[in-house]
């Protein structure tokens, strides 16, 4: 006879939800705290630069140009506040190409790198992965270091419900957040007895029919995380092969080394449109 768990009260799983909830809501504001001196540096700066009347007139320029380039408004601010002081009224910030080429592809088959489509390449992250670990279930998720978040960015194989639930995560939590944390492959074995999920996380995982993943953490040249790709199994499973880490490790690093430089580029974009906003700006004044 097979003793099957009581179930949880109504009550219990309510409060559980509405832990998890307040934790998150928590975890955004420490984040919003740690990110508001930033803007505020760069609202001074472009204050200053561009003789604006005030600071909110800044942050509106912060927001157009961070807006129309899909760049988070803290990694705009970061860029405003590293970037070289443009020099005079020139029409651009950082006149001349962007000192890097493309990095390769080629651990996913893609050969010209730098017309590569941020889609497709997420795409052919995953479908390599899964292809070089045997296994129809998997995710990529795009990180955001500052605030210590992994976000799905695409999935195949797993319900709408697992989605839902790890739909934002934080690093060090999950095999995906400690491959991130780790900057290494992270293997679970069994999903059933790994000590790195919660009761709650494991529930999830289980009821999506995952019972093993391999989470690759995708790695710049700088040694920051840009994202994980895992691949989930059916089946408890062991140790991957020595080639199939070498081919992972491969899509790791190139594809962590492409998504850092398409960063750069796109942030480039937005600093050379926030400087037209500025010296419009400044015409109109």
């Amino acid at each position: 006879m097979t003793d099957n768990p009581a179930p949880v009260p109504r009550e219990v799983a309510v409060l559980r939800e509405e832990l998890a909830r307040l934790r998150e809501e928590a975890h955004h504001l420490r984040a919003q705290v740690r990110t508001r001196p930033l803007i505020s540096h760069a609202q001074g700066i472009l204050e200053e630069r561009y003789r604006l009347p005030d600071a909110e007139a800044a942050f509106a320029l912060l927001r157009l140009a961070s807006q129309h380039y899909n760049v988070k408004l803290r990694v705009l601010a970061e860029a405003v506040t590293r970037a070289p002081r443009p020099e005079g009224r020139g029409s651009h910030w950082l006149p001349g190409p962007s000192p890097q080429a493309p990095p390769p592809l080629d651990s996913i088959g893609l050969d010209a790198s730098g017309q590569a489509d941020r889609t497709d390449v997420l795409r052919d992250t995953l479908t390599q992965t899964l292809a070089v670990v045997g296994a129809g279930m998997g995710n990529v998720q795009i990180a955001d270091p500052a605030v210590q978040e992994l976000r799905i960015v695409r999935h195949t194989g797993l319900d709408a419900r697992f989605v839902a639930h790890f739909a934002v995560v934080g690093a060090g939590s999950t095999s995906c957040g400690r491959a991130a944390e780790a900057l290494e492959l992270v293997t679970v074995h069994d999903v059933a007895d790994a000590p790195v999920f919660n009761d709650r996380d494991r529930r999830a995982i289980l009821l999506a029919g995952s019972r093993a993943c391999h989470s690759v953490p995708l790695v710049d040249e700088e040694g920051i995380c840009r994202g994980v790709v895992s691949a989930h199994l059916e089946c408890p499973t062991k140790d991957l092969h020595p080639a199939q880490v070498k081919a992972l490790e491969a899509v790791g690093q190139e594809v962590g080394r492409w998504l850092g430089w398409q960063e750069r580029g796109v942030v480039r974009q937005a600093l050379e449109h926030l400087h037209l906003l500025g010296r419009q700006s400044q015409d109109g004044a």
